[in-house]
């Protein structure tokens, strides 16, 4: 009866142990998170409190023991010691590692706009000086003419392109004299009638020609391009100059000039140039086309006989390599024709060039 007794007090006290220290656990786990929030000084606090339950803990048992002295001492399983209750080191939260912020950009320098140099779209040069002047305007060129500064003595300063009218060996018009007399080829002329335009240049009255008019001479065919008119005539024959001389410029198809020289001395009335003066227009520089058609076979005389000669342009640039056919035989104009042309252009012959030698042909 006694062992039995004691066996139960065993057991109850062995209940209460395990009972004491699953409380303690639980005390431990309940404050453990409480532990990490709370900062150190809370810490510090929770461990006298947990010592004292683990005295307290430790003392229930040993009044067990000292009320149940009196009792036999009984062989019985050995009491395993509750495990210390330690407390549950503070959660603190590791620090994150600082990071450096990014090193501010550095914006990048824009480009620096130049402004392009303008473009003047005026056909007038910049003025010196002036934003976007390149170079100076151009001086002003002389134009040339037949009298004054810009005559025929100054025709080859006046640009670089009139060098020949001064150092050409074989310049145009000269006096025909000595000429050789020879069987030479006649002529042919194959002109129709053709509409035509008339023009005032500034130094004569000239008809521009249309198609289906030529000339053979010396194995060559040239095409009739142009009459125009100079007063007096600007070829003189044995120093014999004539009222005026009507010139028809001809090309051939590798560009060389052929021009044919009609003189004009006073008489009757001349059909081709009383077209042309009918047709003169108001103002100089303007074209205005005629009408009615022009006739270059009214030009020439009966007798086609003439000189020839190499020569040049008798205006600026002066070109020379022009072959030149002089008819011998002059035609008529009247009067009123001659005052009409002379009132426009009283004077526009270029003055007679040295013959330098050149030969000179006379067909018989």
């Amino acid at each position: 009866m006694i062992c039995r007794v004691r066996r139960r007090a065993a057991f109850l006290i062995l209940g209460l142990v395990y009972s004491i220290s699953a409380l303690a656990e639980e005390r431990q786990a309940a404050a453990a998170p409480a532990a990490a929030e709370q900062p150190a000084a809370t810490a510090a606090k929770a461990k006298p409190a947990a010592a004292e339950a683990a005295k307290a803990t430790a003392a229930e048992p040993a009044k067990a023991g000292a009320a149940e002295s009196i009792l036999p001492p009984i062989a019985g399983p050995k009491k395993l010691a509750p495990a210390a209750a330690l407390p549950a080191p503070p959660m603190v939260a590791s620090p994150k590692p600082a990071i450096a912020p990014p090193p501010p950009r550095q914006a990048r320098p824009k480009p620096r706009k130049v402004a392009p140099t303008p473009v003047a779209l005026s056909d007038k040069a910049a003025k010196p000086g002036e934003h976007g002047a390149t170079t100076p305007a151009p001086a002003h060129t002389l134009h040339w003419s037949y009298e004054g500064e810009g005559g025929p003595h100054a025709w080859a300063k006046l640009a670089p392109e009139y060098a020949k009218c001064g150092s050409g060996e074989r310049q145009s018009p000269i006096d025909i004299r000595d000429g050789m007399k020879l069987d030479l080829e006649p002529i042919t002329f194959d002109y129709r009638p053709s509409l035509f335009k008339v023009v005032d240049n500034g130094h004569t009255i000239q008809a521009n020609i249309g198609s289906w008019n030529f000339m053979r001479v010396m194995g060559r065919r040239f095409k009739l391009a142009q009459i125009h008119f100079h007063r007096p005539s600007e070829e003189t024959i044995d120093g014999k100059q004539f009222e005026m001389v009507a010139h028809l410029v001809h090309k051939d198809g590798e560009g060389r000039l052929a021009v044919v020289a009609v003189l004009v001395d006073k008489g009757t009335r001349q059909p081709v140039i009383q077209s042309v003066l009918n047709n003169v227009p108001l103002e100089k520089g303007e074209e205005v086309a005629a009408a009615t058609t022009l006739d270059a076979n009214q030009m020439l005389p009966e007798s086609r006989r003439y000189f020839t000669y190499m020569g040049s342009l008798t205006t600026p640039p002066c070109t020379e390599d022009v072959l030149w056919i002089v008819m011998k035989q002059p035609v008529q104009a009247s009067v009123e024709q001659l005052n009409l042309f002379s009132r426009m252009y009283p004077m526009n012959a270029r003055p007679i060039q040295a013959s330098m030698g050149r030969m000179i042909k006379e067909s018989n």
